[in-house]
């Protein structure tokens, strides 16, 4: 209880000035970025160990090499290990870069690319799947308009 009492104390001082709390913030921000940045390539490899596992599963039971029917939930494996790639390039970019909007363009598309997964996975045989690809073409439509945006603002950024 006393360590909690002297780091309290010690962040009240520092928040007094204001650069020294700004730099505690970015080192707090900084550890925080890492410790998603670890999370997340426990989560790659946990994903990419399970698609390994179910793609040997698949090839080497009767009959062997096919995998049709599980294939829509395999490319979606896929997809989940791409977007969590994505995911851990922002983060890194993060770590990288104080551009923020270098950062929300890379968010935008990663969000674009969950989208097209939730539509290459879509059940069609599902009773709602014309109010899922509604939901999902306004979706894109949406990120697509933002993405746009973000990215005329970041070229006129970059011109001299």
């Amino acid at each position: 209880m006393v360590w909690l009492k002297h780091l309290l104390a010690a962040v009240i001082e520092v928040s007094i000035n204001d650069e020294q709390f700004i730099k505690l913030l970015k080192k707090a921000e900084g550890i925080a970025s890492r410790i998603l940045a670890l999370g997340m390539l426990v989560v790659i490899l946990s994903a990419t160990f399970d698609l390994g596992w179910i793609l040997v599963q698949q090839l080497s039971t009767p009959p062997l090499g096919r995998i049709s029917g599980r294939l829509v939930e395999i490319f979606g494996l896929f997809l989940n290990v791409l977007i969590a790639l994505e995911i851990l390039e922002n983060i890194t970019a993060y770590l990288k870069t104080d551009v923020s909007s270098q950062i929300v363009e890379m968010v935008i598309v990663t969000s674009l690319i969950a989208v097209a997964r939730k539509i290459i996975i879509l059940d069609i045989d599902q009773p709602d799947t014309v109010g899922k690809l509604v939901g999902l073409a306004v979706a894109i439509f949406a990120i697509s308009i933002s993405y746009w945006i973000v990215r005329v603002m970041n070229l006129r950024q970059r011109r001299p």
